[in-house]
């Protein structure tokens, strides 16, 4: 069985659910209602890097079928463009989402590493969270989170989640996964499934110590709000300002 990410991008319907899948030819686990905690820093695992990475796309695309046919010679640069590049540029879908994360500390030190106000964190320096950079068009080899597991005793508590920074609340008309891969190569994945129509952002999992392991737990838990709500719903009790991102170039 493939991933999650793999199916909805191949054009299965989110509908179907599977909790785990273990065995020779699989390798994803998903986090569900009814299995929602995986162990991160099993035997193998304790040290290096968990990466944590965002993908979506819209759904009832078959991208090709959404960008407008324009003979190849027009716009021969266009050629070169990946579709989900093509698929945005033509305005079809135009919407901005953001990887983030809250962060707590063994120090009692907290904070957020996230692409607004370029607060990409630090590897080998406290947080030991780190920010790939800002990917505005969710291609598989978007927004990524490195955690320095080397370091993972100092984590007392982490919370990975998903914003909309620029458009419409697109939740509800996107299939978004997150998907948390340990230092062994094991996929976890969460899927951002049945949306608040309306939301602006989502709490996807929760990162903390149990049993001398580091573990996550699904929370897919959406707000109306941005960052400040997601802190006031888990009590973080940091001070949130208003900030903006250089305004993007249209191809």
């Amino acid at each position: 069985m493939v991933s999650l990410w793999s199916y909805w991008r191949h054009g299965g319907s989110p509908s179907q659910r599977f909790d785990t899948v273990g065995g020779p030819n699989t390798y994803a686990m998903e986090l569900t209602r009814r299995s929602p905690m995986a162990t991160l820093t099993s035997e193998g695992a304790e040290t290096g890097t968990l990466r944590v990475d965002l993908s979506w796309r819209m759904h009832g695309s078959g991208l090709a079928s959404t960008v407008r046919k324009t003979p190849p010679w027009r716009q021969p640069l266009r050629l070169f463009k990946p579709a989900e590049i093509q698929s945005h540029t033509q305005g079809l879908a135009n919407v901005d989402l953001d990887l983030g994360c809250l962060y707590e500390l063994n120090d009692g030190s907290k904070g957020v590493v996230q692409p607004l106000g370029g607060l990409l964190g630090d590897f080998s320096e406290p947080p030991y969270v780190k920010l790939s950079g800002d990917d505005r068009f969710g291609t598989a080899s978007g927004e990524t989170l490195y955690l320095n597991l080397d370091h993972k005793d100092q984590f007392k508590r982490l919370l990975v989640f998903v914003y909309v920074y620029d458009g419409v609340p697109v939740f509800d008309r996107a299939d978004v996964v997150v998907t948390l891969v340990t230092a062994d190569g094991k996929n976890v994945e969460v899927g951002l499934t049945d949306p608040a129509p309306g939301a602006r952002s989502c709490a996807v999992a929760l990162i903390e110590h149990h049993k001398g392991e580091l573990v996550a737990r699904r929370q897919v838990k959406y707000v109306y709000g941005f960052q400040s709500e997601i802190d006031r719903l888990y009590g973080w009790g940091m001070s949130w300002g208003r900030a903006y991102k250089p305004s993007r170039t249209r191809a």
